[in-house]
């Protein structure tokens, strides 16, 4: 077999159970694959040996007849997951050398399904970023691109993004706040799954805002999403918002069949200047799942109008508290202080130089939006909006509606650079069509479903009911089969 690295998980998964080849040849594949690929920056933290002992020990539990779906199955780690003994930045300077002594929770899961971790996946500084732009290590390149221009794959999981869309690796882990897993698989042409909040522990996982973040797989197709989330997802005593569920067997829900499914199409989603070809994705989707034999409604989500804004008090407003803890006293960078100086200044000469601007301005979003003159109107408010936001969901989904369909970009992958000298907000309308979603705490997929004329890829979001990941997936399967999506990047890296 050759090309292994191009391989799923699920086409690796049963090569290997046939014993057509081992989880070292596909893991020396990939670190040959990463070892070409520098002009991508996806990868920041290289792990080879780890890799190579753990696709050793993979292959005698395949041989014993002891594996579960991901053994062998070699992943690139967003570089906000604990792992321990290497490094883990979250892409900032303030968490240099820091090596953690424990695991992160959902990490240790995957090791314990006898997956192989290839390396740590550049990201937007503590995630915070829709391109990838904000991370210390520099900025990640899209693997598809258009006249000679270097293109944004999204953020903040741009590397896991570029990594999978690039045959780095089989797969990666993201974290989504406001669409970071499912905006940089649009741009990517891959598929990004962010599960229901709680779905996935957050334990070691570097927080960014805790009432928002999930962790989800980010994969090659919807059966490979299926399969990892199944090792990833699971009860966790140690994170207080993890759900007490059964984990159920996600792969075993890809039928493909939906009739008789209700799909809501939101009316409020239609975005004023949104491109033609976003709009002519949308009705494809819509036909393609009609086709399929679902039923197709129209629906109103009437506070989508609100979420951004309403995101955009709540985010900032959590990062602020979560990163007060940051500030060079235990681990990290600490800031050179002159004679004279007290605590006071080296925490803030500490914080000036280890964070980022984009962190630092959310930083000073939240505090604000947290002070005592401005807490009832802005994050009391945002938090209410929030609760409406919710019932909107909530609504559509009593009324019968299965899944909700939208576009999940207003646009493919645009140059990097393009947005620096931009005002702020601009970035941040990339997250438009995908907020809502972590506002509500639903479970939400990214599918590939087209090219634009420029030959990018386009995706299409599908919104599911919490905890209903495996009829999310069954539909996005639906729909993937339907899209028939097989494009990759022209190798030029």
């Amino acid at each position: 077999m050759s090309d292994l690295n191009k391989l799923g998980i699920a086409e690796a998964r049963d090569a290997m159970r046939k014993g057509d080849v081992t989880s070292v040849e596909l893991t020396n594949a990939c670190l040959d694959a990463i070892e070409g690929a520098g002009a991508l920056n996806a990868f920041v933290h290289n792990t080879a040996d780890i890799a190579r002992s753990q696709a050793t020990a993979a292959d005698a539990r395949i041989k014993a007849g002891d594996a579960p779906d991901m053994c062998g199955i070699p992943l690139g780690i967003k570089d906000l997951f604990c792992i321990k003994g290497v490094d883990s930045q979250a892409g900032s300077r303030i968490l240099e050398g820091f090596k953690p002594e424990y695991e992160s929770t959902i990490t240790q899961q995957l090791w314990d399904a006898g997956s192989v971790m290839l390396g740590k996946l550049n990201m937007d500084e503590f995630a915070m970023g829709s391109s990838n732009e904000t991370s210390v290590y520099g900025d990640v390149v899209n693997p598809w691109k258009v006249d000679d221009r270097n293109l944004t794959p999204g953020g903040s999981s741009g590397g896991s993004a570029s990594a999978v869309a690039a045959d780095l690796c089989m797969a990666a882990t993201g974290t989504d706040t406001g669409g970071s897993i499912r905006q940089p698989a649009a741009f990517t042409g891959i598929t990004g799954l962010k599960p229901t909040y709680g779905r996935c522990s957050r334990w070691g996982v570097v927080a960014f805002a805790s009432s928002l973040d999930q962790a989800g797989p980010m994969t090659k197709s919807v059966r490979d999403a299926a399969i990892m989330l199944g090792a990833m997802a699971g009860h966790d005593v140690k994170d207080s918002t993890s759900a007490e569920l059964a984990v159920p067997d996600f792969e075993a829900a890809l039928t493909g069949d939906i009739r008789g499914k209700k799909i809501g199409i939101p009316k409020e989603y239609r975005m004023e200047g949104m491109p033609a070809e976003i709009e002519q994705l949308w009705a494809d989707g819509t036909t393609m799942l009609k086709d399929a034999g679902a039923e197709i409604v129209d629906i109103t989500l009437p506070h989508t109008k609100y979420a951004l804004p309403a995101y955009y008090v709540v985010a900032p407003a959590e990062a602020s508290s979560n990163l007060a803890r940051y500030d060079g006293v235990r681990f990290g960078h600490r800031a050179k202080i002159g004679q004279g100086d007290g605590i006071t200044e080296m925490y803030e000469k500490t914080r000036a130089e280890g964070f980022g601007p984009e962190v630092q301005r959310r930083i000073m979003i939240g505090t604000y939006v947290l002070s005592a003159g401005f807490y009832d109107a802005y994050y009391n408010r945002a938090r209410k909006v929030r609760t409406l936001i919710k019932k909107d969901f909530e609504d559509v989904f009593a009324a019968g509606v299965d899944a909700i369909l939208t576009p999940a970009t207003p646009s493919a992958a645009f140059g990097l650079g393009e947005m620096k000298d931009a005002d702020p907000v601009q970035m941040y309308l990339n997250d438009v069509f995908t907020v809502t979603v972590n506002l509500a705490g639903l479970p939400g997929i990214s599918v590939p479903a087209g090219l634009d004329k420029q030959g990018l890829p386009l995706g299409l979001q599908l919104i599911g009911r919490p905890w209903e990941e495996g009829d999310l997936l069954n539909t996005a399967y639906a729909l993937e089969q339907a899209a028939g999506f097989v494009a990759k990047p022209e190798k030029w890296w």
